[in-house]
């Protein structure tokens, strides 16, 4: 199986359009982006797929946060690093083979998106953005749906985004209303046939994006 973006080829920097987070015009480290959920296309498929899930992660999050955007201060790129859910997308139809950009969200919306659209049929999970701004009450939710890279401004590490689509031999996953990475995980085991991967950077770094 095969995946592919027009927005993007593997291993290159994801458009400022498709982020959540994107460097200012009056030189601010972080204004909030268009957020628009990128192109994908797949092709290859194999028989007997059911329905397609879809996850995108970025593996170069910080695991500790002391020096997250702060002013004089860096995220050395040697701190350890853990996963960061951005996009959960399930029960997807098995004849479709695209997404157009924007077809899954775009905008950030405080508080996070309550119903966010896709394919027919089709739910999306709770993304990481939920525990981010957990302790914000002007953005504290539940983040449903695609929310774009939005990256520490002074992070010395490119974060690499993983977007990884799965064939499964199940119609629909057995999930509850609510659901996050770690129920995905558990539901697709021993239901993929098979899988592709395209993975985009991105990075509000400034020395690292000249």
């Amino acid at each position: 199986m095969q995946l592919r973006s027009d927005d993007f080829n593997d291993q290159q920097p994801i458009p400022a359009a498709l982020a959540f987070g994107k460097p200012g015009a009056a030189g601010e480290p972080c204004v909030f982006g268009d957020n628009r959920s990128p192109h994908l296309a797949w092709s290859d498929v194999p028989a007997g797929t059911r329905s397609f899930a879809l996850l995108c992660i970025d593996v170069d999050v910080p695991t500790v946060g002391d020096d997250v955007n702060q002013p004089g201060r860096r995220v050395p790129a040697s701190l350890p690093r853990t996963e960061f859910t951005h996009w959960i997308l399930v029960d997807v139809p098995a004849d479709l083979r695209e997404l157009a950009q924007g077809a899954c969200g775009e905008g950030v919306v405080a508080h996070g998106k309550r119903d966010p659209h896709g394919p027919p049929g089709s739910r999306q999970g709770v993304n990481d953005y939920a525990g981010w701004f957990a302790g914000d009450a002007s953005m504290a939710g539940d983040y449903l749906g695609y929310d774009g890279p939005c990256p520490p401004w002074n992070d010395d590490r490119l974060h690499h985004y993983r977007f990884v689509l799965y064939a499964l031999d199940v119609a629909a996953l057995d999930l509850p209303s609510r659901f996050a990475l770690a129920e995905v995980r558990a539901a697709i085991d021993g239901h993929v046939l098979a899988e592709a991967a395209l993975t985009g950077t991105y990075t509000l770094n400034p020395a690292l994006r000249r």
